[in-house]
């Protein structure tokens, strides 16, 4: 059995509730890494999660931010962020969200991104545009990098690394209106397609990070590839550019 769209609305928001019911308490936080955090609510929503789809789609291959790489024994795949945005949800700050993308034969075909805490479901289904709430969302018709605004993210070595996203922060900073950090990389890309921002861009990420929000902005007109032009954005070394037409080259060549 296949999901529909409204499947994966259905388990974004279910799994959403877990979050909001959980956001105001007291967090139970462990360490992957130096900055990288998890907490109970992270496991709860995933939980939830992988018992639903292994429930109703049994078969599929799940890719998930803290199980990691569940093999299934079709072609269908998951890609499931349970909670983007942990470090804020960690410290009660209410950017965060349920990210669920679906892949048939190796394409990403439906996605769902819910905020729970302001009831904002972005959706797309290929070849169908992309929503808000039910309304049809597109990118900006920004066309001057000037007058754009842009967001960006940082990667969890960010003390380490030679690659330096400081240097592109700082360097598109100053030719653009500005470049906030949300700190949620699904809300950031899904904000592209709504017209909220007119560009994203992010080095090092994990592929259910953006497989779901990737789809609802490319939906919403955006142009969406790897920071190296890659149309497969997905595809390891995992980068994302997503911008409204209009700035994509000027944007990209500043990244080089």
């Amino acid at each position: 059995m296949k999901p529909t769209l409204s499947d994966l609305e259905r388990l974004a928001r279910e799994a959403g509730s877990i979050l909001r019911d959980g956001y105001n308490k007291d967090h139970t936080v462990h360490y992957k890494g130096t900055i990288d955090l998890v907490t109970e609510a992270d496991h709860a929503s995933e939980a939830f999660l992988l018992g639903e789809i292994k429930s109703h789609f049994p078969g599929g291959h799940i890719l998930a931010e803290e199980s990691g790489n569940i093999q299934g024994s079709n072609e269908d795949l998951w890609y499931i962020d349970p909670l983007d945005g942990t470090v804020n949800y960690a410290h009660h700050i209410p950017i965060f969200c349920v990210s669920i993308g679906f892949a048939a034969n190796g394409v990403v075909t439906l996605a769902a991104v819910y905020d729970p805490l302001r009831d904002e479901m972005f959706t797309a289904e290929r070849g169908k545009g992309a929503f808000l709430n039910g309304r049809k969302i597109q990118v900006s018709n920004t066309d001057e990098l000037q007058k754009s605004l842009l967001v960006t993210g940082f990667p969890y070595d960010t003390w380490s690394t030679e690659l330096d996203n400081f240097k592109y922060f700082e360097r598109l900073a100053k030719k653009t209106q500005g470049v906030r950090r949300l700190g949620s990389a699904a809300l950031d890309v899904c904000y592209v397609g709504a017209g909220r921002f007119d560009g994203f861009w992010e080095f090092k990420l994990k592929p259910w990070d953006i497989a779901a929000g990737g789809l609802i902005a490319k939906e919403a007109g955006a142009k969406v590839t790897a920071i190296d032009g890659r149309e497969d954005y997905l595809s390891a070394p995992l980068s994302i550019l997503a911008t409204t037409p209009g700035i994509y080259e000027e944007v990209r060549a500043l990244l080089k």
